[in-house]
Protein backbone atom coordinates (compact mmCIF):
# COMPACT_ATOMS: atom_id res chain seq x y z
CA UNK A 1 0.00 0.00 0.00
CA UNK A 2 2.74 2.31 0.77
CA UNK A 3 5.58 1.28 -2.14
CA UNK A 4 3.39 3.40 -4.74
CA UNK A 5 3.79 6.45 -3.16
CA UNK A 6 7.49 6.15 -2.01
CA UNK A 7 8.43 4.80 -5.74
CA UNK A 8 9.13 8.17 -7.10
CA UNK A 9 11.28 9.05 -4.39
CA UNK A 10 13.12 5.77 -4.67
CA UNK A 11 13.10 6.43 -8.37
CA UNK A 12 14.91 9.89 -7.81
CA UNK A 13 17.96 7.65 -6.74
CA UNK A 14 20.61 6.12 -9.04
CA UNK A 15 19.53 2.14 -9.40
CA UNK A 16 22.30 0.67 -7.54
CA UNK A 17 22.08 3.07 -4.38
CA UNK A 18 18.18 3.20 -4.20
CA UNK A 19 18.78 -1.27 -4.07
CA UNK A 20 21.52 -0.71 -1.10
CA UNK A 21 18.48 1.53 0.51
CA UNK A 22 16.61 -1.27 0.48
CA UNK A 23 18.76 -3.79 1.54
CA UNK A 24 19.37 -1.49 4.40
CA UNK A 25 15.36 -0.77 4.71
CA UNK A 26 14.91 -5.06 4.74
CA UNK A 27 17.35 -5.63 7.68
CA UNK A 28 15.42 -3.15 9.66
CA UNK A 29 12.38 -4.94 9.12
CA UNK A 30 10.77 -6.72 12.14
CA UNK A 31 10.21 -10.45 11.95
CA UNK A 32 6.34 -11.17 10.64
CA UNK A 33 4.85 -13.80 9.35
CA UNK A 34 6.99 -15.36 7.06
CA UNK A 35 6.29 -17.22 4.10
CA UNK A 36 3.34 -17.99 2.84
CA UNK A 37 1.27 -21.02 3.25
CA UNK A 38 -1.33 -22.96 1.80
CA UNK A 39 -2.15 -26.55 1.30
CA UNK A 40 -3.51 -25.55 -2.47
CA UNK A 41 -0.04 -23.79 -3.01
CA UNK A 42 2.31 -26.07 -1.31
CA UNK A 43 4.52 -28.87 -3.36
CA UNK A 44 7.29 -30.91 -3.39
CA UNK A 45 10.32 -30.48 -5.87
CA UNK A 46 13.47 -32.08 -6.03
CA UNK A 47 13.12 -33.93 -3.00
CA UNK A 48 12.16 -30.37 -0.74
CA UNK A 49 8.94 -29.07 0.81
CA UNK A 50 7.82 -25.99 -1.20
CA UNK A 51 5.25 -23.86 1.38
CA UNK A 52 4.46 -22.06 -2.23
CA UNK A 53 5.90 -21.79 -5.57
CA UNK A 54 6.86 -18.16 -5.96
CA UNK A 55 10.68 -17.49 -5.11
CA UNK A 56 13.02 -14.60 -5.24
CA UNK A 57 15.79 -15.10 -7.97
CA UNK A 58 19.62 -14.57 -7.47
CA UNK A 59 20.68 -11.22 -7.89
CA UNK A 60 18.50 -9.19 -5.18
CA UNK A 61 20.98 -10.49 -1.77
CA UNK A 62 24.24 -11.35 -3.42
CA UNK A 63 25.67 -11.18 -0.52
CA UNK A 64 22.99 -13.25 1.87
CA UNK A 65 22.24 -10.42 3.98
CA UNK A 66 18.52 -10.17 4.15
CA UNK A 67 17.55 -13.98 3.31
CA UNK A 68 15.46 -14.19 6.48
CA UNK A 69 13.89 -10.82 5.68
CA UNK A 70 13.38 -11.80 2.13
CA UNK A 71 11.58 -14.88 3.27
CA UNK A 72 8.90 -12.99 5.84
CA UNK A 73 7.48 -10.97 2.76
CA UNK A 74 5.88 -13.96 1.72
CA UNK A 75 8.20 -15.81 -0.63
CA UNK A 76 8.37 -19.63 -0.68
CA UNK A 77 12.01 -19.71 -1.18
CA UNK A 78 14.89 -17.51 -1.92
CA UNK A 79 18.21 -17.69 -4.07
CA UNK A 80 21.25 -15.83 -2.45
CA UNK A 81 24.43 -14.97 -5.33
CA UNK A 82 25.20 -15.07 -7.08
CA UNK A 83 28.83 -16.04 -4.99
CA UNK A 84 32.18 -16.29 -6.46
CA UNK A 85 35.36 -17.72 -4.96
CA UNK A 86 37.17 -14.75 -4.26
CA UNK A 87 35.28 -11.22 -3.33
CA UNK A 88 35.55 -9.12 -6.76
CA UNK A 89 34.36 -5.61 -7.40
CA UNK A 90 32.16 -6.37 -10.59
CA UNK A 91 32.28 -4.18 -14.04
CA UNK A 92 32.60 -0.20 -13.31
CA UNK A 93 29.56 2.17 -12.47
CA UNK A 94 27.04 2.64 -13.71
CA UNK A 95 26.12 -0.85 -14.29
CA UNK A 96 22.31 -0.60 -13.49
CA UNK A 97 19.68 0.82 -15.12
CA UNK A 98 15.90 0.90 -14.81
CA UNK A 99 13.87 1.47 -18.15
CA UNK A 100 10.73 2.39 -16.46
CA UNK A 101 8.83 2.48 -19.51
CA UNK A 102 9.19 -0.57 -20.43
CA UNK A 103 9.18 -1.68 -16.86
CA UNK A 104 12.41 -3.45 -17.29
CA UNK A 105 16.02 -3.37 -16.03
CA UNK A 106 19.20 -4.08 -17.44
CA UNK A 107 22.33 -4.85 -15.54
CA UNK A 108 25.85 -5.27 -16.44
CA UNK A 109 26.92 -5.90 -12.68
CA UNK A 110 29.73 -8.63 -13.51
CA UNK A 111 28.98 -10.68 -10.48
CA UNK A 112 29.72 -7.85 -7.90
CA UNK A 113 29.66 -9.88 -4.19
CA UNK A 114 31.94 -10.22 -0.98
CA UNK A 115 33.07 -13.90 -1.96
CA UNK A 116 32.02 -16.97 -0.81
CA UNK A 117 33.70 -16.67 2.57
CA UNK A 118 31.87 -14.14 3.88
CA UNK A 119 28.45 -15.19 2.57
CA UNK A 120 29.19 -18.90 4.18
CA UNK A 121 29.80 -17.13 7.59
CA UNK A 122 26.43 -15.79 7.55
CA UNK A 123 24.48 -18.82 6.59
CA UNK A 124 26.15 -20.45 9.51
CA UNK A 125 23.89 -18.51 11.51
CA UNK A 126 21.07 -19.49 9.48
CA UNK A 127 17.59 -20.91 11.35
CA UNK A 128 16.63 -23.69 8.27
CA UNK A 129 13.57 -23.99 10.08
CA UNK A 130 12.25 -20.37 8.69
CA UNK A 131 12.27 -21.54 4.95
CA UNK A 132 13.80 -22.73 2.05
CA UNK A 133 17.12 -21.34 0.82
CA UNK A 134 19.71 -21.70 -2.49
CA UNK A 135 22.72 -20.78 -3.25
CA UNK A 136 23.73 -19.25 -6.67
CA UNK A 137 27.60 -20.02 -7.67
CA UNK A 138 29.56 -18.89 -10.26
CA UNK A 139 33.08 -17.96 -11.96
CA UNK A 140 35.46 -15.18 -10.94
CA UNK A 141 35.93 -12.97 -14.35
CA UNK A 142 39.65 -13.58 -14.03
CA UNK A 143 39.94 -17.48 -13.28
CA UNK A 144 42.04 -19.63 -14.36
CA UNK A 145 39.92 -22.63 -14.27
CA UNK A 146 36.47 -21.73 -14.06
CA UNK A 147 34.99 -25.09 -13.75
CA UNK A 148 38.07 -25.45 -10.28
CA UNK A 149 36.10 -22.00 -9.02
CA UNK A 150 32.55 -24.15 -9.47
CA UNK A 151 33.89 -27.31 -7.56
CA UNK A 152 34.86 -24.31 -4.69
CA UNK A 153 31.16 -23.09 -4.78
CA UNK A 154 30.23 -26.16 -4.24
CA UNK A 155 31.66 -27.59 -1.92
CA UNK A 156 31.40 -24.78 0.33
CA UNK A 157 27.94 -24.20 0.36
CA UNK A 158 26.45 -27.79 -0.09
CA UNK A 159 26.56 -28.04 3.84
CA UNK A 160 24.58 -24.68 3.94
CA UNK A 161 22.27 -24.60 1.05
CA UNK A 162 18.92 -26.16 0.85
CA UNK A 163 19.75 -26.45 -3.19
CA UNK A 164 22.64 -24.92 -5.10
CA UNK A 165 22.65 -23.26 -8.58
CA UNK A 166 25.43 -23.37 -10.84
CA UNK A 167 24.84 -20.13 -13.00
CA UNK A 168 26.44 -20.07 -16.55
CA UNK A 169 24.31 -17.94 -18.11
CA UNK A 170 25.12 -14.26 -17.18
CA UNK A 171 25.69 -12.22 -20.36
CA UNK A 172 28.13 -9.64 -17.94
CA UNK A 173 31.19 -12.24 -17.47
CA UNK A 174 33.15 -12.50 -20.46
CA UNK A 175 33.50 -16.04 -22.18
CA UNK A 176 30.55 -17.51 -19.17
CA UNK A 177 28.31 -18.71 -21.17
CA UNK A 178 30.13 -20.80 -23.49
CA UNK A 179 30.05 -23.18 -20.63
CA UNK A 180 26.82 -23.60 -22.27
CA UNK A 181 28.40 -25.80 -25.00
CA UNK A 182 28.03 -29.59 -25.16
CA UNK A 183 31.43 -30.58 -24.33
CA UNK A 184 32.00 -28.19 -22.05
CA UNK A 185 28.98 -28.60 -19.84
CA UNK A 186 29.46 -32.34 -19.64
CA UNK A 187 32.53 -31.66 -17.92
CA UNK A 188 31.31 -29.36 -15.34
CA UNK A 189 28.21 -31.20 -14.56
CA UNK A 190 30.86 -34.01 -13.79
CA UNK A 191 32.75 -32.01 -11.70
CA UNK A 192 29.91 -30.20 -9.82
CA UNK A 193 28.15 -33.33 -9.07
CA UNK A 194 30.84 -34.93 -7.42
CA UNK A 195 31.99 -32.15 -5.45
CA UNK A 196 28.75 -31.85 -3.76
CA UNK A 197 29.65 -34.97 -1.90
CA UNK A 198 27.26 -36.41 1.20
CA UNK A 199 25.61 -33.72 1.68
CA UNK A 200 23.92 -33.87 -1.73
CA UNK A 201 21.77 -30.79 -1.78
CA UNK A 202 19.87 -30.77 -5.44
CA UNK A 203 21.36 -29.35 -8.00
CA UNK A 204 19.65 -26.60 -10.44
CA UNK A 205 21.33 -25.08 -13.74
CA UNK A 206 20.42 -21.70 -14.63
CA UNK A 207 20.19 -21.08 -18.37
CA UNK A 208 19.81 -17.77 -20.92
CA UNK A 209 16.82 -17.48 -22.90
CA UNK A 210 19.48 -16.89 -25.81
CA UNK A 211 19.68 -20.25 -26.92
CA UNK A 212 19.64 -22.18 -30.35
CA UNK A 213 17.44 -25.60 -30.67
CA UNK A 214 19.99 -27.49 -30.99
CA UNK A 215 21.71 -26.09 -27.40
CA UNK A 216 18.00 -26.75 -25.70
CA UNK A 217 18.45 -30.42 -26.93
CA UNK A 218 21.86 -30.92 -25.96
CA UNK A 219 21.31 -29.29 -22.43
CA UNK A 220 18.27 -31.34 -21.69
CA UNK A 221 20.10 -34.72 -22.71
CA UNK A 222 22.96 -33.66 -20.54
CA UNK A 223 20.67 -32.67 -17.60
CA UNK A 224 18.80 -35.95 -18.41
CA UNK A 225 21.54 -38.11 -18.26
CA UNK A 226 23.49 -36.12 -15.62
CA UNK A 227 20.29 -36.72 -13.17
CA UNK A 228 20.20 -32.90 -12.36
CA UNK A 229 17.28 -31.86 -10.08
CA UNK A 230 16.26 -29.14 -12.01
CA UNK A 231 16.54 -26.18 -14.84
CA UNK A 232 15.89 -22.78 -14.04
CA UNK A 233 14.12 -20.91 -17.38
CA UNK A 234 15.82 -18.41 -17.75
CA UNK A 235 18.15 -15.67 -17.08
CA UNK A 236 18.43 -11.66 -18.15
CA UNK A 237 18.40 -11.76 -22.36
CA UNK A 238 21.18 -10.20 -24.46
CA UNK A 239 18.42 -9.63 -26.86
CA UNK A 240 16.64 -6.04 -27.81
CA UNK A 241 13.14 -5.95 -28.29
CA UNK A 242 11.21 -2.55 -29.10
CA UNK A 243 11.90 -0.60 -26.47
CA UNK A 244 11.13 2.90 -25.06
CA UNK A 245 13.52 4.09 -22.53
CA UNK A 246 16.81 5.97 -23.24
CA UNK A 247 18.51 3.64 -21.09
CA UNK A 248 17.14 0.89 -24.33
CA UNK A 249 20.72 0.86 -25.56
CA UNK A 250 22.84 0.20 -22.42
CA UNK A 251 25.74 -2.79 -22.33
CA UNK A 252 24.04 -5.87 -20.28
CA UNK A 253 21.69 -8.26 -19.56
CA UNK A 254 17.75 -7.02 -19.91
CA UNK A 255 15.07 -8.65 -17.74
CA UNK A 256 11.61 -7.27 -16.75
CA UNK A 257 8.41 -7.35 -19.01
CA UNK A 258 10.15 -7.45 -22.17
CA UNK A 259 12.09 -10.65 -21.57
CA UNK A 260 8.19 -12.60 -20.51
CA UNK A 261 7.16 -13.96 -24.32
CA UNK A 262 11.10 -15.39 -25.06
CA UNK A 263 10.98 -16.51 -21.52
CA UNK A 264 7.54 -18.17 -21.96
CA UNK A 265 8.62 -20.18 -24.90
CA UNK A 266 11.89 -20.91 -23.53
CA UNK A 267 10.11 -22.93 -20.94
CA UNK A 268 8.12 -24.39 -23.31
CA UNK A 269 11.07 -25.87 -25.25
CA UNK A 270 12.65 -26.95 -22.52
CA UNK A 271 9.66 -28.57 -21.46
CA UNK A 272 9.52 -30.12 -25.24
CA UNK A 273 12.94 -31.08 -24.98
CA UNK A 274 13.01 -32.90 -21.58
CA UNK A 275 9.58 -34.69 -22.08
CA UNK A 276 8.88 -33.86 -18.55
CA UNK A 277 11.54 -35.55 -17.02
CA UNK A 278 12.96 -32.72 -15.23
CA UNK A 279 11.63 -29.79 -12.82
CA UNK A 280 11.38 -26.62 -14.97
CA UNK A 281 11.63 -22.84 -12.95
CA UNK A 282 10.70 -20.00 -14.37
CA UNK A 283 11.86 -16.88 -14.47
CA UNK A 284 11.47 -13.74 -16.55
CA UNK A 285 9.02 -11.33 -17.17
CA UNK A 286 6.86 -12.57 -14.80
CA UNK A 287 4.41 -9.62 -13.01
CA UNK A 288 1.52 -11.20 -11.39
CA UNK A 289 -0.44 -14.22 -10.82
CA UNK A 290 -1.62 -14.34 -14.35
CA UNK A 291 2.09 -14.62 -15.42
CA UNK A 292 3.47 -16.87 -13.08
CA UNK A 293 0.02 -19.20 -13.96
CA UNK A 294 1.40 -19.08 -17.24
CA UNK A 295 4.61 -20.49 -16.55
CA UNK A 296 3.28 -22.83 -14.28
CA UNK A 297 0.78 -23.66 -17.51
CA UNK A 298 3.27 -24.28 -19.80
CA UNK A 299 5.42 -26.59 -17.21
CA UNK A 300 6.92 -24.48 -14.69
CA UNK A 301 7.55 -26.12 -11.15
CA UNK A 302 8.45 -23.20 -9.46
CA UNK A 303 8.48 -19.57 -10.46
CA UNK A 304 10.95 -17.23 -9.32
CA UNK A 305 10.97 -12.67 -9.68
CA UNK A 306 13.18 -9.96 -8.91
CA UNK A 307 12.74 -6.76 -11.82
CA UNK A 308 8.94 -6.67 -11.21
CA UNK A 309 9.53 -6.29 -7.65
CA UNK A 310 11.71 -2.59 -8.69
CA UNK A 311 8.01 -1.46 -9.90
CA UNK A 312 5.79 -3.33 -7.79
CA UNK A 313 7.49 -3.15 -4.28
CA UNK A 314 7.76 -5.44 -1.84
CA UNK A 315 4.18 -6.85 -1.48
CA UNK A 316 4.61 -8.54 -4.48
CA UNK A 317 4.67 -12.77 -3.57
CA UNK A 318 1.78 -12.12 -1.36
CA UNK A 319 -0.30 -10.39 -4.35
CA UNK A 320 1.03 -13.55 -6.70
CA UNK A 321 0.32 -16.13 -4.53
CA UNK A 322 -3.67 -14.47 -3.31
CA UNK A 323 -3.82 -14.50 -7.32
CA UNK A 324 -2.52 -17.79 -7.91
CA UNK A 325 -5.23 -19.35 -5.64
CA UNK A 326 -7.55 -17.78 -7.21
CA UNK A 327 -6.80 -18.59 -10.76
CA UNK A 328 -6.65 -22.54 -9.61
CA UNK A 329 -10.04 -22.76 -8.31
CA UNK A 330 -11.33 -21.07 -11.27
CA UNK A 331 -10.00 -23.87 -13.66
CA UNK A 332 -10.99 -26.38 -10.86
CA UNK A 333 -7.58 -27.44 -9.79
CA UNK A 334 -7.66 -28.40 -5.78
CA UNK A 335 -3.48 -28.14 -5.89
CA UNK A 336 -0.77 -26.56 -8.03
CA UNK A 337 1.01 -29.70 -8.99
CA UNK A 338 -2.16 -30.48 -10.94
CA UNK A 339 -1.88 -27.35 -13.39
CA UNK A 340 1.82 -27.61 -13.87
CA UNK A 341 2.04 -28.46 -17.88
CA UNK A 342 -1.46 -28.07 -18.10
CA UNK A 343 -1.55 -26.02 -21.24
Amino acid sequence: MVYPLLRPLVFMLDAERAHGLTLAALKLMPGSSGPVEDRRLALRVAGLDFPNPVGLAAGFDKNAEVFRQVLELGFGFAEVGTLTPLPQAGNPRPRLFRLAEDRAVINRMGFNNEGLEAARQRLLKRDRRRGLLGVNIGANKDSADRIADYVIGVRAMAPLADYLTVNISSPNTPGLRALQDKGALDELLAAVLEARGSERPPIFLKLAPDLERQDIDDISALAIERKLDALIVSNTTISRPRLQSRHRDEAGGLSGAPLKQLALQRLRDFRSATGGQLPLIAAGGIENGVDAYDRIKAGASLVQIYSALVYQGPALARLITGELKGLLARDGFANVAQAIGSE
